[in-house]
C-alpha cells in the first residue's frame, strides 16, 4: 500500500513539475517575442541605410552610449572593413533577453555561400530599439 502511494504521488509530483516547467518555457518565449517586436525592421533598417550609402542615418540608429564610445569615423571604418557590400542575403537568429538587452546574431551570405556572422545588442531607447553594440562574432 505504501509503495503504491508514493508512486502516484511521485507521477503527480513529477508532472506537475512538467508543467510548471512548460509553463514557464512558453510564458518565456511569448516574452521574448512581445520584447523583441521592432528589432527585425531595425536591422533592416539599419543594413538599407549602409548600402544606400547613408551612413550617418546608420549611425543614428544607434544609442548615445555607442556613440560616445565609436566616433563617426570609427563606425566608417568598422562598417569598411566588414566589405558588406559582398553580402547578399540576411539571416537574423534566435533572439536572447539579458538584464533588458535584446541579443541577437545575424548572419550575411554572399552569393559565393561565405557567412559573416554579427552580434548585435540591442536596448530601448525612448521607446524605440537602437543598436547597442555590433561586433562580429569569433570563432
Amino acid at each position: 500500500m505504501d509503495w503504491s502511494l508514493a508512486r502516484d504521488l511521485g507521477t503527480k509530483l513529477l508532472l506537475a513539475g512538467a508543467g510548471a516547467l512548460l509553463l514557464y518555457w512558453t510564458v518565456s518565449a511569448v516574452r521574448l517575442v512581445i520584447s523583441a517586436r521592432g528589432i527585425n525592421p531595425l536591422i533592416k533598417q539599419f543594413f538599407t541605410k549602409v548600402a544606400s550609402g547613408q551612413i550617418d542615418g546608420a549611425y543614428l540608429l544607434t544609442t548615445k552610449t555607442y556613440r560616445q564610445h565609436v566616433n563617426r569615423q570609427q563606425f566608417i571604418r568598422f562598417l569598411a572593413g566588414l566589405k558588406l557590400n559582398k553580402y547578399r542575403n540576411l539571416r537574423s537568429g534566435r533572439p536572447r533577453i539579458q538584464e533588458g538587452q535584446i541579443m541577437l546574431t545575424v548572419k550575411l551570405k554572399s552569393e559565393g555561400g561565405e557567412e559573416l556572422p554579427l552580434d548585435f545588442t540591442f536596448v530601448k531607447a525612448e521607446d524605440n530599439w537602437r543598436v547597442e553594440r555590433i561586433s562580429p562574432v569569433s570563432d
